[in-house]
């Protein structure tokens, strides 16, 4: 009888352990759901003026689920920019994914199908950074990778659809300049992962180098900065033989 009890114990704390698991990443996720309200907020609202009805703004964010992406498709729309146009642009621009997979292959190489599946369409730019400043890597289970995408998901969705009705009953909601939050968000993002010589190296150099190429008006300015910043955090990476 004793035996029994205790298998029945043992079996009731690893039914608890994803679940403890998924509700940490709920709660580690929190604070950079907080810094994209502005953001989401933005995006719906963007979507309202720039002619989508109340579902296709709506579905916008429950379905492609990019806030960089969602804005440039809006803008490009807004110009009138073809559907080739629009593709490849957010091709380039949501690119980096595939740097973010390749990266939490090791943890999720080994998973069944319907755990990559939510994990890669929860892969945002925020669940990779919180996954990068995880110091015990142990607990990148697909519990707390999924609680942590999906908080954000559902955050992500709601600050849009307060946009989409804001939209409709304050005028001009563009002239707060709204858009300050993406940077914001992308400091509490990059800063935190600023461990090294070379990473700081690296963030310097295209920060400095997007405003030159910016004051000069040189398309594509953030994108080469960017992959100008990756190759000299590289250089320097190498010439300090810093270990990975």
């Amino acid at each position: 009888m004793e035996s029994s009890f205790v298998e029945k114990k043992r079996k009731t704390k690893s039914f608890s352990l994803p679940w403890r698991a998924f509700w940490l990443g709920m709660y580690n996720m929190l604070p950079l759901c907080l810094s994209v309200i502005p953001w989401g907020i933005l995006a719906g609202s963007m979507a309202v003026q720039s002619g989508l009805t109340l579902w296709q703004s709506i579905g916008m964010s429950v379905i492609l689920f990019a806030g960089a992406a969602q804005l440039v498709t809006l803008g490009l729309l807004t110009s009138g920019a073809s559907i080739l146009t629009i593709i490849i642009s957010i091709f380039f621009l949501t690119s980096q994914h595939f740097l973010y997979g390749l990266t939490l292959r090791e943890y999720v190489a080994s998973l069944k199908i319907r755990y990559r599946l939510p994990i890669g369409f929860l892969l945002t730019d925020e669940l990779f950074a919180l996954s990068c400043a995880q110091s015990d890597k142990e607990k990148l289970t697909p519990s707390y990778l999924i609680g942590a995408g999906l908080c954000f998901y559902l955050c992500w969705n709601l600050f849009s659809l307060i946009g989409v009705f804001m939209a409709s009953s304050i005028p001009n909601l563009s002239d707060y300049h709204l858009d300050f939050s993406i940077i914001a968000t992308f400091i509490t993002i990059i800063v935190p992962m600023i461990k090294r010589i070379s990473v700081l190296g690296g963030v310097l150099f295209s920060l400095i180098l997007s405003m030159v190429l910016s004051y000069f008006h040189i398309e594509g300015a953030i994108i080469i900065a960017g992959v100008s910043g990756m190759f000299f955090s590289v250089f320097i990476a190498r010439l300090m033989k810093e270990s990975v």
